[in-house]
């Protein structure tokens, strides 16, 4: 059985009429070609089949298009619409992503950026990391490779960040209940352990003080994210405190179950002041990392840091730091934007 010849970049640059450095410089993207040498090189490429051996290229000192992604947890909503905001814009720019799952384990996470530093790849993104930032970024930097993380919290001082503003973002949603004539504002949802949970508590709080307003700790209480959780607690809470007027959600899911509880308690939420209360109507206000157009159409107001943006934002944070290594590392906090009920 004859053995199909494997397609070459002298095959390329021989059916395209160029130099096999014209070929390689049009690949890699460097260099000043004419726009209809490109056109002649690519449609030379297409039609030969020609597949580029990204590691090769990578080892030659050239760049292999290829940008390594390590999501520490992929069920997340937040990694997930990331992923697929920074895969949408390095695609756009020609630029391939290969994907790993960070693990639970700090080691399964040195693992992984290992695994694709001996790869070849032209910059690594890792979202979710903690703990061991600094051994990761040691990792990196010893191969040259640019290293950028996105994270939900301020936890890594010493690395190039991009984050969430939670705080802002706490603040913002706990002062617009205020302006709408609401003083006894509870919390729901997130545990004890989260930083994301305590950055956006301490907004909360912070808001509440500045106002004057009462703060009880029995008022922030946690709950998994269960719509069917959410719904049990916030019942017995207002049943415990009748005169609360107004809850912040943790998350998206947290609100939705939230509503459900209001509606079996019969004190259906709305955005409106005084008046609400003493119709026993209690406001909700939620965090979301979806656009506006994605959010579920429900009176509540939300606070949204859009991370499928985040992810456009995330490569081209990483292009900067692969094409101009004399770029700084530094702290890129995203803000939210307030969505009031419609």
């Amino acid at each position: 059985m004859a053995v199909a010849k494997k397609i070459t970049i002298n095959d390329v640059a021989l059916a395209a009429g160029v130099s096999v450095s014209t070929v390689s410089l049009v690949l890699s993207g460097k260099g000043r070609i004419s726009s209809a040498t490109g056109q002649r090189v690519n449609e030379a490429v297409e039609q030969l089949g020609f597949v580029r051996n990204r590691q090769a290229s990578a080892l030659r000192g050239g760049q292999s298009g290829v940008i390594g992604l390590i999501v520490r947890d992929l069920t997340s909503p937040f990694y997930a619409e990331l992923t697929a905001g920074l895969t949408e814009a390095l695609e756009a720019q020609g630029r391939m992503v290969f994907l790993l799952h960070g693990g639970r384990e700090d080691g399964q996470l040195l693992q992984r950026l290992d695994m694709l530093l001996t790869q070849g790849v032209d910059g690594v993104i890792i979202a979710g990391a903690s703990g061991v930032g600094s051994e990761l970024c040691e990792r990196a930097a010893a191969k040259g490779v640019p290293l950028v993380f996105a994270s939900r919290a301020s936890y890594l001082d010493e690395a190039d960040t991009l984050r969430p503003d939670n705080m802002q973002a706490a603040q913002m949603l706990t002062e617009h209940l205020i302006r709408r004539g609401h003083q006894r504002i509870a919390w729901l949802g997130g545990k004890s352990s989260s930083l994301t949970r305590a950055e956006r508590v301490g907004g909360y709080c912070a808001t509440l003080i500045k106002y004057g307003l009462p703060f009880h700790s029995e008022w922030v209480v946690e709950c998994e994210s269960s719509q069917k959780q959410a719904a049990e607690v916030i019942g017995a809470m207002l049943r415990r405190n009748p005169t609360i007027s107004a809850v912040i959600c943790y998350n998206d899911t947290i609100a939705m179950g939230a509503w459900f509880g209001l509606i079996r308690a019969g004190r259906q939420s709305g955005e409106g002041g005084v008046e609400t209360f003493f119709g026993q109507q209690v406001a909700l206000g939620a965090f979301a990392d979806v656009g506006e157009n994605a959010l579920d159409d429900l009176p509540i107001v939300w606070a949204t840091t859009p991370a499928r943006e985040m992810g456009h934002t995330l490569a081209d944070r990483i292009m900067q730091r692969i094409d101009n290594t004399e770029v700084q590392a530094g702290h890129q906090i995203v803000a939210a934007r307030l969505v009031p009920v419609k």
